[in-house]
Order: structure tokens, then sequence, then C-alpha cells
């Protein structure tokens, strides 16, 4: 059965074209049946969608990389064209390498970074639950996690890895003398931001804020950092109060504006503001980086800086590629062997049905009073004739530049053990 998997991310698609292709994890399962209708044929499907990527993974009877292009360009609003320039398209076992790297965090922004396992955990989970995750994606996917975690058990990839979200804190101390005076708004209540407030409270800032849609869940993460809630709604009219806004929502528009930031930056008198736009698509206008005073940086932006200590960490990724093509490996031979179940089913059900021919004629001879030794003999040679008449007919059909091929294969079958004699002597 022949897998396939299409996909941009960070490396082959700008911020706002991947903004285009984000979903969240509760628009999986309808966008996956819409997906799988489209198809000629309803191939089992997983859509796995975060900062840096969205990639659709596929297995069917028949690989429809072309069907699988056109609907995604299609569910962005974007010509074929124009994404198949921003795309790459990989089958079988180049797909199941991508998935096992992807999973291990070696295709990450962040090298070895861990949080991309548990979104593709969610991505599976989704396409369980809308019924669109067969046997072959299964297994594809539980070996991507049993590779990932011997990857990060067996090697150092993610030992020294800076997230986001350290990163983040970083480019704030090259603006800012001292992180404790500072007064930092979380924008968002997700697991991004629960890592930025994570780091940003260990530098005992000034004051945090979280605005949220969700006021409860809002709450639940500033119990943790002892930090002020506020509602979304009161974002502009407080903005100016903040020295730094980290934000990454769930919304397919931007919140914070330009128009917004500017009012902010006149009240703060030319303070700086630090901005960290961590959302797919965008939170912030992108306009507001050209604002005097503002530090705007997005996703791509702080990939450059968590490159840092990359190059000291190849020897560990050599050491985990040799354990994904372990695993791609074993992955393609599972694969391979699924393709002759059919056949298995065919040869089965082939010799019983020859079984079943034969035991009635030996119950009728039995019936008439044959002995049940002659019986027996009957049986036995019904049977074998049947089974080697296949065989011996295509060796005597066979032309003679395809008998040494039919005759070894007959040998392989049939005489497992006990190799035919060389009629050379050789």
């Amino acid at each position: 059965m022949p897998v396939w998997a299409l996909g941009l991310n960070h490396h082959t698609a700008p911020l706002d074209l991947r903004g285009r292709f984000a979903f969240a994890v509760d628009q999986i399962a309808p966008t996956l049946q819409g997906l799988r209708a489209a198809m000629t044929r309803q191939p089992e499907a997983t859509l796995l969608s975060t900062c840096n990527r969205t990639e659709v993974y596929c297995a069917g009877e028949q690989a429809e990389v072309d069907h699988t292009l056109k609907w995604l360009a299609h569910s962005g609003g974007v010509a074929p064209e124009v994404l198949r320039d921003h795309t790459y398209t990989l089958r079988d076992g180049d797909a199941a390498r991508h998935a096992f790297r992807v999973a291990s965090g070696l295709d990450s922004m962040v090298l070895g970074e861990p949080q991309i396992l548990g979104q593709m955990k969610d991505a599976v989970r989704a396409a369980e639950q809308a019924g669109a995750l067969g046997t072959t994606l299964h297994q594809l996917f539980q070996r991507s996690f049993a590779v990932a975690k011997e990857v990060r058990t067996s090697t150092e990839v993610g030992s020294q890895s800076i997230s986001m979200a350290a990163a983040g804190v970083r480019l704030a101390g090259q603006i800012f003398e001292d992180l404790g005076k500072i007064r930092v708004l979380f924008v968002g209540a997700g697991e991004m931001i629960d890592l930025a407030a994570t780091h940003f409270a260990a530098k005992n800032p000034k004051a945090l804020a979280i605005a949220n849609r969700t006021l409860e869940r809002g709450e639940k993460l500033a119990s943790r950092f002892g930090a002020e809630v506020m509602p979304l709604g009161d974002l502009p009219a407080r903005l100016h109060e903040f020295d730094a806004v980290i934000s990454c929502t769930a919304s397919t528009l931007p919140i914070i504006g330009l128009g917004a930031v500017e009012r902010a930056i006149k009240l703060r008198r030319r303070r700086p503001m630090f901005m960290v736009d961590l959302a797919v698509p965008r939170d912030i206008e992108p306009e507001v980086k050209a604002l005097p005073d503002v530090y705007l940086y997005t996703v791509d932006d702080l990939a450059k800086v968590v490159q840092t200590g990359k190059d000291s960490r190849q020897a560990a990724v050599a050491e985990a590629e040799v354990i994904i093509n372990a695993g791609v490996q074993n992955f393609m031979h599972w694969l391979n062997q699924r393709s002759t179940v059919p056949l298995i089913q065919q040869l089965n059900a082939q010799a019983d049905e020859w079984r079943t021919l034969e035991l009635a004629r030996a119950r009728k001879l039995l019936a008439k009073g044959e002995p049940v030794e002659a019986v027996l003999e009957a049986l036995s040679r019904g049977l074998t004739q049947k089974m080697l008449h296949g065989a011996m007919a295509e060796l005597h059909t066979s032309d003679t530049e395809n008998r040494e091929s039919t005759a070894r294969a007959v040998s392989r079958l049939f005489l497992r053990g006990n190799p035919p004699q060389d009629p050379h002597g050789h």
C-alpha cells in the first residue's frame, strides 16, 4: 500500500503562507473528512499542523499526490501552482523517514525540541477519532513515537535545546538592562505561552499579566506565576503599560493592530517595547515592525537565535539518523509484507476449497464401503496432485528462456531443505 506525505514548513514556506494552512486541533477531524471526500478513493489520512509546519500523511491503494496538493491549495485559498513551489512530497520510505525525523525533533526550528512529539500525538488522536487512521498510518506513527523515544534516550540531540521561549528571554535581555524591572504581558494561555511565562518568571520581572479570551483558562495559568489576568478586550487600552508583549493565540486574524501599538508607543513616550509573535497565523500585524522604538520578532526571527550551538550537536544528529534508518527499514519490511496479504488469503481459500473437495470424495468412498487405507491413499494423492498441478504445468509450458527461473522458483517453494540435483554435476 503506497504511503505519501505532502507538506510545507519553515524551510520551504514564508510565515504568512504557512499561516494560511494552520489548523487548530478541533478543526482536524472535519478537515480530514473533507480531504478524504475529495479523493477518488478514500485513503487513510492524518493532518499535522504546528507553528512551523502543515503536513498531510496518507496511505491508500494508489498514491494521489496531485489530488492532495489541489485539496490543500483550495483549503488555503492558494493556486496549486503557487503552493507547489513551497511544498515537498515524499513517498513510502522517504515519507516514513521524514515522519521519524519530525517526531525526533530533527526537522524542527529548535533542534531536538520535545513539543513536536506531543503535537504529533494530538494529530494522530484526532485522525483516529475522525475515523481516518487505518492500519498503515497507525503503524507509521506508532513507530515514529518509538523511534523518537529511542533518539531522546540514546543520543544528546535534545540535551542543549534552546526553546523559542528561552530565545525570547535572551532577546529581551539585549533590549532591557534589567529584566527584573520590566512588566510582561502574555497574550493567550496555550503551551507556548506557558513555556514563555515559565522562562520570563525565572527572571523575576516587576509584573506579569495574562490576557486571554477565556478568563478561566487565563486564571489557571496566572495562578502559577502570581500574574494578573485581563480580558482580551482590555488589551488596546492597557498595551502601553507593558514593556514586553509575548503573543500566541489560535486566532485566524491579527489581534494586535498597528493603530493600537502606535497609541501605546505615544503614551510610553519613546520607551522601547519588545514584542514576540509566536503565532501562525500572526497575532501582531507585520507593519508594527516598522514603528520606532518597537522590537518585533516572529517565530522565524527566533529560529535564527536558537541555531546557536547546533553545530556542536551534529555528532548526536548522526547517531539519531542511524536509529531512524533502522526504523525506516523495519517499517518498509512490514509494509512490503502487508502487500502479500491478499495473495496469502487467496492461497488459503484455494487450499481450503481443495481440502473440502477431497474430504467430500473420501466420505463418499467410505460410505460405499471402500477400505479406509485405500480412501486415505486417494485423499492424500488427490491433495498433492492439486497442489503440484500449477507448478508442473508451468514447468512443462515455460519456454527455454523462462524455464530455468521457473525451475528455481519451484525448487525454492517445494524442495526447501532438500535442494534439487544439478543435472550438470556442479
